[in-house]
């Protein structure tokens, strides 16, 4: 990954953790990472606690964001989060998990709540 890479997608994670904080939620954890894989965003509101996988783009000129989030990304996620859920005891307090996916472009963070 090149720096500019890098920096574009830590530039989608603040502007979505922002959308986050604007509908009330808190962010519980950012870039959790084991050897597996990584979580972007981990944020929570009241009983429910949000696993949101973040994917900016600086067009649409390989299609929109959200479709870089595939099944197999998706099932990799979801052994991510019971992985972290295991490690951190977060589940007691969370009646409700949901996946969300934040597609960001730069005129735009749009947050699909229940993508997967």
């Amino acid at each position: 990954m090149t720096r500019a890479s890098k920096r574009l997608g830590d530039e989608g994670e603040d502007r979505a953790a922002a959308w986050y904080r604007r509908e009330g939620y808190e962010v519980v954890a950012r870039n959790w990472r084991c050897r597996d894989g990584e979580l972007d965003l981990i944020v929570a509101r009241g009983a429910t606690l949000v696993i949101c996988e973040v994917k900016t783009r600086r067009s649409l000129d390989y299609g929109h964001p959200a479709e870089a989030v595939t099944a197999a990304k998706q099932a990799r996620i979801r052994r991510l989060a019971t992985r972290w859920l295991a490690e951190t005891g977060s589940r007691s307090s969370a009646a409700t998990i949901r996946f969300d996916v934040a597609a960001v472009l730069p005129e735009d963070v749009s947050v699909i709540e229940g993508a997967f």
